[in-house]
């Protein structure tokens, strides 16, 4: 198939598009052009993937990105057999290209890949004044019905289905195990892997990193949302932390092993409550235990596998005494970090799964080249006169990515 990626969101490099579903395609053998804010985020298309450089929406400064988003998806949408989407926001810039391309008869199968509760996670948008935050839930449920009608729908968690009337195929957030036995934990150095905000415990991190310093260091992998960074820089520069920034997945994980646990410290925040954060799993593919905040599917995980710690929400002392616990408590630590190993390579192996999620946008773009395929077969038995428009058979070659 030839496949159209799209964000103006996202970090390219993000995990589940990049790392597991671009690279899953890749696999099956086919073409992805994936359009992405390449040089807002200081890195180049992989070689593998045709790259288009795409500005970055970020906080009230989207309209921009929504412009350029919607002239990709004119120029190169009609030459694929699936466009996927990564962002609501550009359920915005659809209304008038889905109408072109139908007019053009070159209508490619459309799917929203759906990664969180956007409505819930308005409430944590510090750049959206309050006052417009129930309208714009209003505005957002009315789109995801919208969306729900048009396109083709792929969820995150299972818990996103109560937004929608239908029910949709669910693709979840899964890591994937490094191969072979992995480093038994030790007792030097906890990581925390992800996005860095006060919502996803930034804050509580570096305390935890001074009340732990200097008999274990804490290493912190993301990027930081401005009104964090500069709190983590210092704590970097001092000697409490080490911020490494951001990584791709693929350098990111080998610094996961042979540590004494993962952290996940998010917030009692609506968006969370119905969400498995991905880092858990990536903390128990890597074979070491997790000390999260309770957090439902969090907490639940990590209780069903025995894989780590719960501690409070918000509560920097608690989450350091948990790391102090699993320190302390070799056979503990050991034990959490087998099990929660023999979890993810037993049901949370991404790997396992991605032939599902191929097998699903191949199965879309088959049944929706059907009728057209029937349609073109008539029109070769009985010639009409007027001319009809027919899909490229490859994605136009002619016209070279803009370097990032």
């Amino acid at each position: 198939m030839r496949i159209l990626v799209v964000t103006v969101v996202h970090h390219p490099e993000d995990a589940r598009i990049l790392h597991r579903e671009i690279a899953a395609l890749r696999d099956s053998g086919h073409q992805i052009v994936y359009a992405a804010p390449f040089t807002a985020r200081g890195v180049a298309p992989r070689a593998d993937v045709e790259g288009i450089d795409l500005p970055r929406a970020a906080g009230s400064n989207r309209r921009e990105a929504l412009r350029a988003a919607r002239t990709v998806l004119a120029e190169r949408g009609p030459a694929a057999d699936v466009v996927l989407l990564h962002d609501p926001e550009l359920l915005l810039a659809l209304p008038g290209t889905l109408r072109r391309w139908r007019r053009g008869g070159a209508a490619p199968v459309t799917v929203w890949d759906v990664h969180e509760d956007t409505a819930a996670a308005l409430a944590m948008k510090r750049w959206v004044p309050r006052a417009l935050r129930p309208p714009l839930r209003f505005a957002v449920h009315t789109a995801e019905r919208l969306a729900e009608r048009h396109l083709r729908l792929l969820l995150a968690e299972d818990a996103y289905q109560a937004r929608f009337r239908r029910t949709h195929p669910v693709v979840p957030n899964l890591a994937t195990a490094p191969p072979g036995p992995t480093e038994p934990p030790g007792g030097e150095r906890v990581v925390y892997l992800g996005q860095l905000s006060r919502a996803r415990g930034a804050l509580d991190l570096i305390q935890m990193a001074r009340l732990l310093w200097p008999a274990i260091r804490v290493e912190v992998i993301g990027a930081a949302d401005p009104d964090v960074r500069g709190a983590l820089a210092a704590a970097d520069r001092d000697g409490v932390l080490h911020w490494h920034g951001f990584l791709s997945n693929d350098r990111a994980l080998p610094l996961l092993s042979g540590a004494l646990a993962g952290l996940s410290l998010l917030h009692d925040q609506p968006n969370y409550r119905h969400s498995r954060p991905t880092k858990v799993v990536e903390y128990m593919a890597c074979g070491i235990p997790v000390v999260t905040t309770p957090t439902p599917l969090a907490a639940e995980l990590v209780e069903r596998h025995s894989c780590g710690l719960v501690v409070p929400y918000e509560d920097p002392a608690a989450a350091t005494e948990a790391v102090r616990r699993l320190s302390t408590d070799t056979g503990l630590r050991l034990r959490a970090a087998e099990r929660g190993r023999k979890a993810a390579l037993a049901d949370l192996n991404w790997p396992d799964k991605a032939a599902r999620f191929t097998t699903l946008l191949e199965t879309w773009a088959k049944e929706a080249a059907g009728p057209a395929l029937t349609r073109e077969a008539a029109r070769t038995r009985r010639p009409s006169p007027r001319r009809t428009a027919g899909s490229p058979s490859s994605f136009p070659s002619e016209r070279p990515a803009t370097d990032a």
